[in-house]
């Protein structure tokens, strides 16, 4: 059974983590989440799940009006030729649906096959916000609460210059 967004709470409070979160209206779009999020401060991110033609997971962060190149990326990060993950992958490793991707998935993939990569520009920056392993909401954590988060789900997150 996959983690909730309660269970992330839980273990975002375990770590020390400040977050707050907002709900709001389902979104499924960087569009829909920038005409919906009215105030909430800081970047607004998105997320890609990705496969790789040799079958490595990727789990590419970056802030929400960055244009990902896929053959510049799978160059950067040292990939096969990369593709998007499939709904049904998608579930299975992060526990969650499309329209909800995020680096928070990363409680559900107990066996750590994704690869994290994040955009250095977007680690820059005071606060970031994420959904809550659900799209009916938005988190706000500052990049060294994400890195905690990650380190605690064992693994290494990578920042690349996107």
């Amino acid at each position: 059974m996959p983690a909730t967004p309660e269970d992330l709470s839980l273990r975002l409070a375990e770590l020390g983590v400040e977050t707050t979160t907002r709900h709001h209206p389902p979104v499924f779009t960087v569009a829909e989440s920038q005409a919906l999020r009215g105030d909430i401060p800081g970047a607004h991110c998105k997320s890609l799940f990705l496969k790789d033609k040799k079958g490595g997971l990727w789990l590419v962060v970056a802030l929400e009006d960055r244009a990902i190149d896929m053959k510049d990326l799978r160059r950067r990060i040292g990939a096969a030729t990369l593709s998007f993950g499939k709904a049904d992958l998608l579930a299975e490793v992060l526990g969650v649906t499309p329209g909800a991707v995020t680096p928070f998935g990363l409680i559900n993939d107990a066996e750590g096959r994704v690869t994290v990569v994040l955009d250095a520009e977007m680690m820059a920056r005071d606060r970031l916000n994420y959904h809550p392993l659900t799209n009916e909401a938005t988190t706000t954590i500052t990049p060294d609460g994400l890195l905690a988060f990650i380190v605690s789900t064992g693994r290494e997150a990578r920042i690349v210059a996107l």
